[in-house]
């Protein structure tokens, strides 16, 4: 294994984004037509924040309700915005991190996903899920 491999070699660049003017039914719709969990809210090319698809559970009622379950999603989508449920403290690496320097900072966080931005501009994304496959690959 490769001690210095950049996260660019296993980072995600052709990122899925949101703006914050974005509801949130268009974010589960893009979570579940790319089978992703996490998306970064830009405004332009900057960052502003980060949603993941358990941001959206947290605040939905669809794990217990039976009946009925599109109506309860918009309903609730429609009281919130994407800005008061995005987290916005993000911690983010530069491409030329390393994977064990990304692998460190998700092992002691909780959360599951990184943004990449070079130059105040995000140019990709790295999840653990990333992190997993890489190491598979080495063995």
């Amino acid at each position: 294994m490769k001690k210095r491999t950049p996260v660019s070699k296993i980072m995600t660049s052709d990122v899925i984004t949101l703006n914050q003017t974005n509801g949130l039914e268009t974010a589960e719709l893009l979570f579940k037509e790319h089978n992703i969990r996490h998306i970064p809210v830009v405004s332009g090319d900057t960052i502003v924040g980060m949603l993941s698809y358990t941001d959206l559970l947290r605040i939905s009622f669809v794990d217990a309700v039976d009946e009925n379950e599109q109506d309860v999603d918009t309903v609730v989508y429609e009281m919130f915005t994407i800005e008061q449920v995005m987290a916005k403290n993000l911690v983010s690496v530069t491409s030329n991190a390393t994977i064990k320097e990304v692998a460190e900072i998700l092992s002691k966080k909780e959360f599951h996903a990184l943004p990449v931005i070079d130059d105040d501009k995000l140019v990709g994304i790295v999840t653990t899920t990333d992190l997993i496959n890489y190491l598979l690959e080495q063995f």
